[in-house]
């Protein structure tokens, strides 16, 4: 995403990146994982970024709610005493961020999770005052598995999904599981706004960074000001 942006605005983006290790989706080694990422933000902070940010919602939505406030928190400290001023955040966080943004108070879901953690998931939304009207559990052990799976097929699972009467749809709640060729074909098929974390975590980082949050073909979430002027003329 911050790549094809590239195309239409003057800023260019570098990747760094430190793995926390993890290999089935479950809550022992999602815990070991959240260990991992003080580590990770570390040596993050070496590289002097200007933002950092997690890349796995479940690690810590499975938590507890509210927790990735205390992970950014965490982040902070870990950024400060490294002699770093990256600004932190976290995907978990950045899919709250992104469906406040949208003023959604009602969405659906579709997740590769097992069924418990979809739970702990949904309930975490839902905590921060978001309703889940319906969710879709594909229950997909396997963290490579997650990743393998092909995107579009999202567009046949969504029609399983009760969307009626929500404001927003999640087409992945899984930073793993990809879902970025569906989100523009998934928001024009049903007519409302289509998301999902990863897409929340680039608005969260284009936000924190001060910079127009427009992707093409990613959704509303990411129109930035192209969706804003269509807007204005139809009122108009």
């Amino acid at each position: 995403m911050l790549r094809a942006r590239e195309q239409h605005f003057p800023e260019r983006f570098t990747f760094h990146s430190a793995r926390a290790r993890m290999h089935r989706v479950t809550a022992e080694e999602l815990a070991a994982m959240n260990r991992e990422a003080l580590r990770a933000a570390a040596e993050l902070a070496d590289a002097r970024v200007d933002l950092l940010s997690t890349a796995c919602l479940v690690a810590i939505m499975a938590q507890g709610f509210g927790y990735h406030r205390q992970v950014e928190e965490d982040f902070r400290r870990v950024v400060a005493d490294n002699g770093s001023q990256a600004k932190v955040m976290t995907s978990a966080g950045a899919l709250v961020n992104g469906l406040k943004t949208l003023g959604a108070k009602k969405v659906s879901v579709l997740a590769p999770y097992m069924k418990p953690l979809c739970d702990k998931v949904v309930a975490y939304i839902e905590n921060e005052g978001i309703e889940v009207v319906d969710r879709i559990a594909f229950e997909i052990a396997d963290n490579l598995e997650v990743g393998r799976r092909d995107p579009m097929l999202l567009l046949d699972d969504v029609k399983r999904l009760n969307t009626a009467n929500v404001d927003a749809v999640v087409l992945s709640a899984c930073v793993q599981m990809q879902s970025l060729p569906a989100i523009q074909p998934a928001e024009d098929m049903l007519g409302i706004p289509v998301t999902s974390t990863s897409v929340c975590t680039v608005r969260n980082m284009l936000d924190l960074l001060g910079l127009e949050p427009s992707v093409h073909n990613c959704g509303r979430l990411l129109a930035g000001t192209r969706y804003n002027a269509a807007k204005k003329v139809v009122g108009e």
